[in-house]
């Protein structure tokens, strides 16, 4: 039997049930007061008569707050308010992404859950921006090892690369940290220099680590300040060095890469942040760390409160 025919990803009620139980755990919570005392539950309402539904349709999970008397479901102050599309086809598609290691396209999306393109663009985007983490906590600590590296992927917009010119300036630039057997981190910055990688650094990695990274000047400044930091020159066609090495990163970029040019194929820059965010929620709750695809989905619904993304502010940069 396949994983996409159970109940809550065919049958709107069971939907709602799905998404109550993960985001309410200990019952209905008002999202416009926060009472929960006096909920009631509305059954039997109906949307306004259509054309496309002249009896309109049942309001699935409908409840009104004793304390503020206002009506609500669990889709209000989520990445679902005021979507039109079906609540079971979200899971689908939160299940899809989730389950698809380099990703799946808007494309794609479009036409297994036989939506518009732009709706599952925007669905899509919606997605990603409930797998950011906003994690806080310094990573690493003494005994741990943590790699730091840069990659380049598009092109920035406007930017124009001369045929004599060397180097990245006229790409996208991206700084992902990760610790071994740990998380990965990824930012995306204007240029591949001190002044834009060390307060990512300072911010996100305690100095007692031993920091990884190839040879890069930059990092020279940046590595006095751990209480060790050890380089492989890559311009000498040396990767490893015992447990020297930046692999574990380069493994993280193949994957980001191979997602981004192979399904996704393009990015505008304000648009990366998600796509980082999206890489990084898989591989940090990835199968070697015990979570499945079904358990990815749950953790990637458990970040849809306090996330509605309008349409306006998806075309807006970070």
């Amino acid at each position: 039997m396949s994983v996409l025919s159970k109940a809550h990803f065919h049958d709107e009620e069971a939907a709602f049930k799905k998404v109550e139980e993960l985001l309410w755990p200990e019952g209905p919570v008002c999202p416009f007061c926060g009472g929960k005392d006096r909920i009631y539950v509305l059954e039997g309402v109906r949307s306004k008569p259509s054309k496309k539904n002249p009896e309109g349709v049942v309001r699935h999970g409908l409840k009104k707050c004793g304390h503020c008397r206002k009506q609500f479901t669990v889709r209000v102050k989520t990445i679902f308010e005021s979507s039109h599309i079906p609540l079971h086809k979200w899971l689908q598609a939160i299940h899809l992404l989730c389950a698809s290691k380099k990703g799946i396209s808007s494309h794609q999306l479009h036409r297994v859950l036989e939506i518009t393109y732009e709706a599952a663009w925007f669905m899509s985007h919606r997605i990603r921006e409930a797998m950011r983490s906003g994690s806080l906590a310094p990573m690493g600590g003494p005994g741990s090892i943590v790699e730091a590296d840069e990659t380049f992927i598009g092109k920035k917009e406007g930017a124009v690369k001369h045929p004599n010119a060397r180097g990245y300036a006229h790409k996208q630039a991206a700084l992902s940290l990760i610790e071994r057997g740990g998380e990965v981190r990824s930012f995306v910055i204007d240029k591949a220099d001190t002044a834009n990688i060390k307060p990512i650094i300072d911010a996100n990695l305690r100095k007692e680590s031993m920091l990884m990274t190839d040879e890069a000047a930059l990092y020279g400044k940046i590595g006095k300040e751990f209480k060790h930091h050890f380089t492989v020159e890559h311009g000498k066609d040396e990767y490893v060095r015992g447990s020297v090495h930046v692999n574990t990163l380069e493994g993280y970029f193949s994957i980001f890469k191979r997602g981004m040019k192979g399904v996704y194929q393009h990015c505008d820059e304000k648009h990366l942040h998600r796509y980082l965010a999206e890489f990084d929620f898989r591989y940090n709750n990835r199968v070697a760390n015990g979570i499945g695809d079904e358990e990815r989905a749950q953790k990637a619904l458990q970040g849809v409160k306090g996330k509605r993304l309008k349409y306006e502010r998806t075309n807006a940069p970070a």
